[in-house]
């Protein structure tokens, strides 16, 4: 409960302190600075496949010690995993010069050689940190089932990272400033880690590395690819074949789109940590019955909240870049299939937690792959023609194919009949959402033009999605409300 309520306030808090940033880059230095900002962010996470998938597998290692209470075999794993990102963070500082002279160069006919590269240095900073201290730590407290302590820094640190650049953008400091400001924020939150777990967990330091925990790395490395490649590839590939302000335009509608994501997907990073424990306990038919509830509570709140936001966004779009006229932000098309791309994201949350805290990185390796080829592929073809549509259509055929590979291998491998119980969740979403649409549109509604006109019209939209989707819950996955509903009145219990 902690970790879902914790989680669900930082991601909120993301979402608003993602849409005030930007805005007020855009307002004070313009759409092509806000994209060069994107963008460079994208280029230096390129970093992040040095990990080979090491987070996820050090993670699946440490739910075994940590049910059986093994300090000893917990601080081994650990040692073994800050060695290997402390690695990650050195060659860091060699990609990061490398960025700060070839990244320059491929926009040098929008912003100055030394202009960008010190922004890039600027930026790297927190990157560096976050490697060196406190990543293996995030890890153990996400496999300890305490995501809260994490999460309960990052919000400080938000709130903090936001006031800074708020504060200096009001005194007119310019984006060099700004961003230095946010850096020194940011690099706060894998200290209070690094310093929080050495204090609880009391670990042993002297102990050998244990190597073999993260051996299969390597087989993560494709999940690593294809997770990381839905959240970078669309901007790099703009940056390469668009323009800067395509790249901004993007950047915008991902903040909020994102933001939408990851408030849909937080509960299961509460959760993936409880699969885990039940599978290392061996509790079969407890894992069989959480995952079916947890799979009903996934497809209903993707369909709330993504539906929602189908409606939603293009008029808060329109609010949100009243102005603003150096680039055309309207882009409806490219809107609603962002939307369709990441809500197929969404409803493969529970099997891919499934698969991922049994272990089976092996196993759909391929699968990872195949999905980041498609997205390459795809995204690069189809740019050429349909400019930022282009990117986002290759985005939602890979994510459409992870899915239902996905579904597939838990039905065959983990659990029997997911693959049925995912076309029905699916079919009847689908039908949900196109009922919520014509619904909404039916009604005399009035036209969006402020702030508050936009709220009050959310809450209509909300509430018809809520409506609709709790009777068609009720009608066809009854066991699964029971069971839900049972499973909430023991966390309140136990809370109070």
């Amino acid at each position: 409960m902690l970790n879902v309520i914790l989680s669900f306030s930082q991601q909120i808090i993301s979402v608003i302190c993602g849409l005030i940033i930007p805005r007020l880059i855009i307002s004070t230095f313009g759409s092509g600075v806000n994209g060069l900002l994107s963008s460079i962010t994208q280029f230096l996470s390129y970093i992040v496949l040095l990990e080979a998938g090491a987070g996820g597998v050090i993670r699946a290692a440490l739910y075994k010690p940590l049910a059986d209470s093994n300090k000893d075999r917990i601080s081994s794993i650990l040692k073994a995993g800050e060695r290997f990102f402390r690695k990650v963070a050195f060659i860091f500082i060699g990609y990061l010069a490398i960025i700060c002279v070839l990244y320059p160069l491929i926009i040098k006919k929008d912003f100055g050689f030394l202009f960008t590269c010190s922004l890039i240095a600027i930026i790297g900073i927190s990157t560096f940190v976050q490697y060196y201290f406190g990543i293996t730590y995030q890890i153990l407290l996400q496999a300890d089932q305490r995501q809260y302590i994490s999460s309960g820094f990052q919000i400080v640190t938000l709130i903090l990272n936001a006031a800074a650049v708020i504060v200096l953008i009001k005194l007119g400091a310019p984006v060099h400033i700004v961003k230095a400001g946010s850096a020194f924020v940011l690099v706060l939150r894998p200290i209070l880690l690094n310093l929080y777990v050495n204090k609880k967990y009391q670990l042993n330091k002297a102990l050998p590395p244990d190597n073999d925990a993260i051996k299969q790395r390597w087989d993560g490395l494709g999940h690593h690819i294809a997770f990381f490649l839905h959240k970078n590839t669309d901007i790099v590939v703009l940056t390469l074949f668009a323009n800067i302000m395509e790249v901004s335009v993007y950047s915008v509608y991902y903040s909020i789109v994102s933001g939408v994501e990851n408030l849909t997907i937080t509960f299961s990073s509460s959760l993936e940590a409880a699969f885990g424990n039940m599978i290392a306990r061996d509790e079969k038919q407890a894992l069989k019955k959480n995952f079916h509830m947890f799979e009903f509570t996934a497809f209903s709140i993707t369909t709330v909240i993504f539906t929602s936001t189908a409606l939603l966004i293009l008029p808060f779009i329109s609010i949100y870049t009243h102005g603003i006229t150096d680039v055309n932000y309207f882009r409806p098309l490219f809107a609603y299939i962002l939307v369709a791309a990441e809500a197929l994201y969404c409803i493969r949350i529970p099997y891919n937690s499934v698969v991922l805290a049994a272990g089976h990185y092996r196993q759909t390796r391929n699968g990872a792959f195949a999905e980041a080829f498609i997205n390459i592929i795809l995204s690069v073809i189809l740019v050429n023609f349909l400019g930022i549509v282009g990117v986002v259509i290759g985005t939602m055929c890979a994510m459409l194919f992870r899915t239902v590979q996905y579904a597939a291998y838990l039905s065959s491998n983990i659990i029997e009949d997911s693959m049925k119980s995912f076309l029905k969740h699916i079919s009847i979403s689908a039908g949900n959402a196109a009922a919520i649409i014509l619904i909404v549109k039916a009604l005399p509604l009035w036209s969006v033009e402020t702030y508050a006109d936009w709220a009050a019209f959310a809450v209509i939209v909300v509430l018809v999605s809520v409506a609709v989707t709790a009777a068609t819950g009720l009608l066809f996955f009854r066991a699964e409300v029971i069971d839900l509903l049972m499973c909430l009145r023991r966390l309140l219990k136990f809370k109070k």
